[in-house]
């Protein structure tokens, strides 16, 4: 039996090792590689030659989504799985317009990883039954409906709130009393769920929406 080449990049070790635990009692599965960030799961894709990249979105170095157009590049037959806890529509959208062939999300059972891989790696879409009725939502949303956006967290106000007085994520973190792989996960999803491009934008959102004053430092709550 041909077994299904897997390369995992996840950047937290923790949860990349959970991963390739679950794949490594599969019979029909093997694990060819493991990356960290979106350059290494290039380099790894080219040296390994996977029918199978299991993906995650934010990463430090580079993204996935600026990953996902250069492994299709380098390895055309190789197909993508985004595996992410994002669920934002605009981000499967673009993810899937960069070539990934299925979305799931971290919240998905065993299972659900498990068969979504072999479907991938047939060739055929799979995305998790909760990011399918986003896309339709959207998708059949009327013409020039008012968008509202996705309310933002107490986490993610605060971070937007240092965003506009120009302070980096190093900075946020140490104000916020997390890491800054947390703080970049704030910050991706703020730009998702206003629909901006960047964090100039997000910080005239701050200033225009009268969200540019001090964020509060509480490390009690929640860390990501």
């Amino acid at each position: 039996m041909k077994k299904i080449r897997v390369l995992v990049v996840e950047d937290q070790a923790v949860v990349r090792e959970g991963i390739v635990a679950i794949l490594s009692f599969q019979p029909d599965i093997e694990v060819v590689g493991q990356a960290g960030d979106g350059l290494e799961a290039v380099r790894l894709a080219r040296e390994t030659h996977p029918d199978v990249v299991l993906l995650d979105l934010v990463m430090p170095r580079q993204d996935g989504l600026t990953t996902i157009p250069q492994i299709k590049e380098v390895m055309p037959e190789t197909h993508i799985l985004v595996l992410t806890s994002f669920a934002e529509g605009e981000r499967v959208f673009q993810a899937i317009k960069a070539g990934a062939l299925g979305y799931l999300l971290k919240d998905a059972t065993r299972d659900q990883l498990l068969q979504a891989i072999r479907d991938v790696a047939q060739g055929h879409g799979s995305l998790q039954p909760s990011i399918a009725m986003k896309m339709i939502q959207e998708i059949h949303q009327p013409a020039g409906a008012t968008w509202t956006p996705d309310p933002l967290t107490r986490r993610e106000e605060e971070t937007l709130r240092l965003i506009a007085r120009g302070l980096t994520n190093q900075e946020i973190a140490a104000r916020l009393g997390v890491h800054e792989r947390t703080v970049a996960k704030y910050v991706s999803s703020i730009l998702d769920k206003l629909h901006l491009a960047n964090r100039t934008q997000a910080a005239l959102y701050a200033v225009r929406e009268g969200l540019a004053g001090p964020a509060e430092k509480d490390a009690s709550e929640e860390r990501g």
